[in-house]
């Protein structure tokens, strides 16, 4: 737990550093801000060797395991949405080129119409219209007929060709994206047994963490180790936040409260103050795995990263000394720095943190302090 709290206490603290704006910054101020402060994090989380993370191989392994996890889950979410696009631009290609090749046949037709006119009149019509001197208007009307007809018959030829442009257009985007589809189910595969794998390898270190622990006393002061750990880190995050010049914008997030949305509809497994560990000071609900967990209100995301006890963990600052963490997510749906607003999708339901029942992690701070979830939450 120790590198995961760590980068999460260099992170917060490091929005300190940033220098306060009289007005609102640019969302590209925001993210370039961020992004400085991301790669400090990164330095010194390869400079955290001598953590007790560090020196525990099982817990190290079971963060690159589930660091490795999430990808392939955030990946295969990608391939998923991205072959949905494919196919829906497939049937909006599929249905124009039955439109065009409709629209094809009607000009078609419309041209043998005005090829069986001018046959009607003959091989020459223009001869006989110069033989037919006897009638000078009759001659005008022929004529003018004729050039009319001449010119529908090559504007429905120019039309012809652009629709045999336009299916030919369509049919090589049609074999593109069939193309990229065949690659999407390859990858798709491919990434789905890599998943398989890595579950497999995940339940084995689950297990052997699970091993070390000749009672269930010992396992939960483990756990209270854990919870006591990050309790002091978070404590020093909203104290150093406290000191802005400027405090985060305020989102109005107080005058919410018994209002909020459930950021996942499941059953409550743990309530505050009645779970064990890191599950504590806020509640447990369980959900399906992959079920899309949801913001509850508007803010910016300070963290998303892997915690030991909390597994995959995000945190939204929502100003006004308020912050929603959110654990054991399978993946990441948002990352640090981004601005969300109520109903985003955060992530997905997950077991991530050496869980072996997928749920997903709730707890509200405000002033650093803990507080019950179900007092902001809307009651169901």
């Amino acid at each position: 737990m120790a590198r995961g709290v760590a980068t999460l206490g260099v992170l917060l603290l490091a929005l300190c550093l940033v220098p306060p704006l009289a007005a609102q910054p640019s969302e590209r101020a925001a993210r370039e801000q961020l992004d400085a402060i991301g790669e400090e994090i990164q330095g010194l989380s390869r400079r955290l060797s001598t953590t007790r993370e560090a020196r525990d191989d099982a817990g190290r392994e079971l963060r690159e395991v589930e660091t490795a996890l999430a990808e392939t889950h955030r990946r295969l979410d990608a391939l998923q949405a991205e072959r949905r696009g494919l196919t829906d631009e497939i049937d909006a290609l599929e249905s124009r080129r039955n439109g065009l090749e409709a629209e094809r046949a009607d000009q078609v037709e419309a041209l043998n119409a005005q090829l069986d006119a001018l046959y009607r009149l003959g091989l020459t019509p223009q001869l006989k219209l110069l033989l037919n001197q006897d009638d000078p208007a009759r001659l005008d009307r022929l004529q003018h007929y004729l050039n009319r007809l001449a010119k529908a018959r090559n504007e429905r030829l120019d039309e012809l060709a652009r629709l045999d442009s336009a299916l030919a257009d369509n049919r090589r985007a049609l074999e593109a994206r069939g193309t990229r589809l065949d690659a999407l189910a390859e990858e798709l595969a491919s990434r789905s047994a890599d998943l398989a794998e890595q579950m497999q390898g995940r339940a084995q270190l689950v297990a052997e963490l699970d091993s070390r622990y000749a009672t269930e006393q010992a396992r939960l002061e483990d756990l209270n180790q854990d919870r006591a750990h990050a309790e002091r880190v978070l404590r020093e995050v909203q104290e150093a936040l406290a000191r802005l010049q400027r405090p985060p914008p305020s989102t109005a997030i107080e005058q919410t409260q018994g209002e909020l949305p459930w950021p996942v509809q499941g059953q409550v497994a743990s309530r505050f103050r009645r779970g064990d560990g890191v599950h504590r000071n806020g509640m447990l609900i369980r959900a399906a795995e992959g079920t899309p967990v949801r913001a509850v209100h508007g803010g910016r995301v300070v963290f998303a990263d892997w915690m030991r006890g909390f597994g995959n963990l995000l945190i939204v600052d929502h100003g006004d000394q308020v912050m929603t963490l959110h654990a054991h997510l399978q993946h990441f749906g948002v990352e640090v720095g981004q601005a969300v607003s109520r109903g985003d999708t955060l992530g997905a339901v997950g077991a991530s943190g050496g869980h072996d029942t997928p749920a997903l992690y709730f707890e509200v701070r405000r002033g650093g302090e803990p507080i019950d979830p179900q007092s902001w939450i809307a009651s169901r």
